[in-house]
């Protein structure tokens, strides 16, 4: 089940809140909730709700026994590193480590049907970083199960994040407040969340899939850059659309999730732009990855090198690979680079500094769109070098229509621009009077109402970070 559905909007969000709004005590509220989410994972796959359950119970029974058994509790937190990194590497790389033996030995190695459970990345990182930081003493082992499971099961952000760390949720589970105001505040973000999602990256995504379907000779150059562009934004109106909703349902039931995106296309820098971009995975990459590594704390060579070793890990975080493990590499290339000096060289000019971030992460984007390296390679020459590549077989007036410019520009100036123009001396006051007017309240209305007309008529509607 997706939020931007029929179903979801119209049927189990509904009951589920309603409910909530009528059991008031927060422990029945909570098996409430725990019940509702195992129904929103199971409502695809019903079977692979188990491999959910299965990780709650042993990261559940591995945390009561490293609290109870201090003194082996280094030994248990590596039991249960390789219990949650196993579950993953099962289900998502299995058949990846294969092919990749397969392709270094002279040896034919077998092939396994194993489907992807939605959101495994997600969770499992969740139930990850809630056992290493209590073997880092930040909190008490939760010995509640049906509280932990809620954790780690909860539906706004259990298939496609934010990732939430367990310290930053583990009060609101016990205690919460539930006002009118951060209930309106949830729908609002909800709706805004929802327009990006239905209005903006459905309608840019079937631009791109059309040109990514296409036979490489038939894609000129000037439609590499429009399939470029049009998926830079997509998969940033789709996933910070749906950490939008996630962050808006969260609230509606007393919960405040931390941000995941702060307009990531304004930055300067490859360093800064994962400031901004999927910042809980970010964070979880720099606390239980980068840091443990050494960081930047055992000299310059050192950091190069766990830089490299945590980009390619996020690479392949995202997908079993080589594409995802390139395009990390690569956004550890150039934050090596900027260390290496260029990074003040690019703080003289914001201007360029943005332009040289933007063509790096639109170049970038081209290796996690595509199926192969192949694939990826020809694409990025036709932007290279579009003078080259000027003719197609195909009319680009049979893929972009009127519709679709409209929405790309609304995609391009709300990606920043618009936010850089109101936080002007004088403009920043419009965009506080704006806020929880009755002007915006008039427009949350009309995009919700231009969604729900869009599903109803079956709109092209993918998400891409369910994937991962």
């Amino acid at each position: 089940m997706v939020f931007s559905s029929i179903t979801f909007l119209w049927i189990f969000f509904p009951i589920v809140f309603m409910l909530c709004l009528f059991v008031r005590n927060i422990k029945a509220q909570n098996i409430l909730l725990l019940i509702f989410s195992l129904l929103f994972y199971a409502w695809g796959e019903p079977a692979y709700v188990l491999i959910l359950l299965a990780s709650v119970f042993m990261n559940w029974g591995l945390g009561l026994l490293m609290e109870r058994f201090i003194e082996h509790k280094k030994a248990i937190l590596v039991v249960s590193l390789i219990g949650n990194l196993g579950i993953i590497g099962y289900f998502k790389y299995c058949n990846f480590i294969l092919g990749t033996i397969d392709s270094i030995l002279p040896i034919s190695l077998p092939r396994y049907d194993i489907s992807l459970p939605i959101g495994i990345s997600f969770f499992t990182f969740q139930a990850m970083s809630y056992i290493i930081d209590l073997y880092r003493g930040q909190y008490k082992a939760q010995k509640n199960l049906f509280n932990l499971a809620l954790y780690i099961s909860f539906f706004p952000q259990l298939i496609a994040g934010p990732i939430v760390k367990y310290k930053d949720i583990e009060e609101q589970i016990l205690e919460r407040n539930l006002t009118l105001e951060k209930r309106a505040t949830g729908f609002r973000r909800f709706i805004y969340g929802l327009g990006k999602k239905v209005i903006i990256s459905n309608i840019l995504a079937q631009v791109v899939d059309t040109i990514y379907a296409m036979d490489l000779g038939n894609i000129s150059g000037y439609m590499a850059w429009l399939a470029a562009v049009c998926y830079m934004l997509e998969i940033y109106y789709d996933f910070s659309g749906y950490s939008d909703m996630a962050i808006g349902l969260g609230r509606m039931f007393g919960f405040e999730f931390l941000e995941n995106f702060n307009y990531p296309y304004i930055s300067s820098s490859i360093k800064e732009f994962w400031r901004r971009w999927h910042i809980s995975l970010s964070s979880w990459f720099r606390d239980y990855l980068y840091i443990p590594l050494g960081g930047n704390r055992k000299g310059i060579h050192r950091t190069y090198i766990n830089l490299i070793i945590v980009f390619a890990v996020t690479g392949l975080w995202h997908g079993a690979s080589w594409t995802f493990v390139i395009w990390g590499l690569y956004h550890g290339f150039f934050l090596i680079i900027e260390r290496m000096g260029f990074g003040k060289v690019l703080e003289k000019s914001r201007i360029l500094g943005t332009i040289y971030s933007l063509i790096v992460v639109i170049i970038g984007w081209v290796f996690f769109r595509a199926d192969d390296l192949h694939f990826a390679l020809a694409f990025i020459k036709r932007m290279v070098l579009p003078f080259n590549y000027a003719s197609s077989g195909a009319v680009m007036g049979t893929i972009v229509t009127t519709k679709t410019l409209i929405v790309l520009f609304m995609g391009i100036i709300a990606a920043g621009p618009l936010k850089l123009l109101f936080d002007l001396p004088g403009l920043n006051k419009l965009s506080l009077k704006w806020k929880n007017s009755l002007l915006e309240a008039v427009y949350l209305c009309a995009v919700l109402f231009c969604c729900i007309l869009l599903l109803a008529n079956d709109t092209y509607n993918p998400f891409i970070y369910f994937r991962f």
